[in-house]
């Protein structure tokens, strides 16, 4: 039975705004369709134009994986790309799927439908880092279970390639990057389900149905029109999203499975299930937990301390307490799991303990220490820590609580009761990390404190201006209304301290000032408020 062309049309139009072909210099050489709705021209004035003068640079790589990538008869897509300026009442972005037919003389036959802007990774070209693709995997897996999509979890190893990007000029590594990022976006899922977990370990979320070796072939392929690419030794496994796994389990499962991955490699024995994940997260975590829970409660851990400097006066103010466990490593690893096993709160009394022995032995110091959003609100801790530092007159003014936003304040009311509580002792209360949580706002609204750290995300650009520049400027002018002081972290350099100095933030700390050390020292190199010190690497967790 023969289908009229018209009827074919009205197929197309049934789940796409726009049709159109792509042919010889990435020339539009068809369109039928809505394009005044997506891209505010009529469909006959595209004819002729590059397809990439409609679409964000930021997504152009994206779009030429898509079209690079497609193979006889098999469609690539649907990928969502951004558009370079929404046309009045239209959209911001585009969903596109790509087909060659082998019949159509090599054109590109493409179809376009309006759709909201993606939600990609923070990354270079769009690639999300481990922790916002943990978010977004769960998500995805949330949705397909809904729908009854079938999508997996694919991880891709791409042996020698930090070699390939460190033998290459600037120019040509950011062009390789780029061009990586839009492979692996092209991959995923709506092309927004990508991640980056190291310098040569890939994941992303995609369909089902087609074999690992298929993936890295299409890569490789892609990644090829980079010369270079071919000292890159491709991999990859893939571990289904689906199975009666409960909704408290995905993240553990999604988290083991990464861990993994980025651990061992493609040497490493996987899971084959999401709930084999789970089982295997599950036995490694309790080993974990109860190793930690012997450290935390035979004191087995190691404190640093860094110190915070008066931005008005140049001199130390205090040293911020940072633990260790073992080695020099980042200890986030372990709050995150101490938080998630009930263990923080113990954590958190330790460090403090040991904190107050310190200020007791040497009538000299002043310490801060680290609280979790979780141990704030929990019953026991007020009166644990009236305990301990109670009636302890020589201590009033020297113990600073930071209380962190790596767990989310549930009950800020009851925060509250207990910030005043510790102010009572004759402590000082700062909110950590301001900015960096969507709930800093309401937490300075809502809690009565001494002090606001800003997150060192906006101090690495405040000497830049912008966008920083302004946020901090209208934080510290907030804050002296509310008579809170404000903290800069990771300031590293001169310019950065003038730069946060002429915002008017009242202390700063960073390696300008000193890396965290075994014992508390004075502040490095100071002889006044704008001298000149050595620089060192990225503050540890604080």
């Amino acid at each position: 039975m023969s289908i009229a062309p018209h009827r074919l049309l009205g197929f197309a139009f049934a789940s796409a705004d726009l049709l159109m072909e792509v042919g010889p210099g990435e020339k539009i050489t068809f369109a039928v369709g809505a394009a005044a709705t997506l891209v505010g021209e009529a469909e006959r004035s595209l004819i002729g134009h590059c397809w990439r003068d409609f679409v964000d640079p930021r997504d152009q790589e994206l779009i030429e994986a898509v079209f690079v990538g497609v193979e006889g008869g098999a469609r690539q897509g649907p990928v969502i790309a951004r558009l370079v300026g929404a046309a009045p009442g239209g959209a911001a972005a585009f969903a596109l799927s790509a087909c060659k037919l082998p019949q159509n003389d090599g054109l590109i036959s493409c179809a376009l439908t309006r759709a909201a802007a993606p939600s990609i990774g923070a990354g270079e070209g769009g690639l999300h880092d481990r922790h916002s693709f943990e978010t977004v995997t769960k998500s995805l897996f949330e949705t397909a279970r809904a729908t009854g999509q079938d999508l997996e979890l694919a991880f891709v190893e791409m042996a020698g390639l930090k070699g390939v990007e460190d033998g290459l000029p600037a120019d040509q590594q950011a062009q390789l990057k780029a061009r990586l990022a839009g492979a692996l976006r092209a991959q995923s899922h709506g092309g927004a389900a990508a991640a980056r977990l190291d310098e040569e370990r890939f994941a992303l979320v995609r369909a089902t149905g087609e074999n690992p070796d298929a993936l890295t072939g299409r890569l490789s392929r892609l990644m090829g029109l980079v010369a270079e690419i071919g000292q890159v030794k491709f991999a990859a496994r893939s571990l289904p999203l689906k199975g009666d796994v409960a909704p408290s389990q995905i993240v553990r499962a999604i988290r083991y499975a990464l861990d993994d991955f980025i651990r061992d490699g493609m040497e490493g024995a996987p899971a084959l299930s999401l709930q084999d994940a789970v089982s295997q997260s599950v036995r490694l975590t309790l080993e974990k937990a109860d190793a930690l829970g012997s450290a935390v409660a035979e004191r087995r851990f190691n404190l640093v301390y860094q110190p915070v400097v008066s931005l008005k006066t140049g001199d130390l103010h205090h040293h911020e307490v940072l633990v260790r466990f073992g080695d020099d490593a980042s200890p986030f690893p372990m709050i995150r799991m101490a938080e998630e096993l009930d263990l923080i709160e113990g954590l958190d009394f330790a460090i403090a303990e040991r904190a107050v022995g310190e200020l007791t032995a040497d009538p000299k110091l002043k310490l801060a220490v680290n609280v979790s959003g979780r141990t704030i609100i929990s019953p026991s801790f007020p009166a644990a820590m009236k305990a301990l530092i109670g009636g302890k007159k020589a201590l009033k003014g020297r113990l600073v609580f930071e209380i962190t936003e790596s767990a989310a304040i549930e009950d800020l009311a009851l925060a509250d009761r207990h910030i005043q509580a510790l102010r009572a002792l004759g402590c000082t209360v700062c909110l950590d990390d301001f900015g960096a949580g969507a709930a800093s706002l309401a937490y300075l609204q809502q809690l009565s404190l001494d002090m606001v750290k800003i997150d060192g995300r906006y101090i690495r650009e405040l000497q830049h201006g912008g966008r920083e520049s302004t946020f901090i400027r209208h934080l510290v002018s907030m804050c002296a209304e509310l008579s809170v002081q404000t903290l800069a972290e990771m300031v590293e350099t001169t310019a950065a301290e003038e730069a946060v100095r002429r915002a008017g933030v009242d202390y700063a700390q960073g390696y300008l000032y000193g890396a965290p050390a075994a014992r508390p020292g004075p502040a490095a190199n100071r002889t006044g408020p704008v001298a000149a010190r050595r620089v060192g690497a990225v503050e540890g967790w604080g």
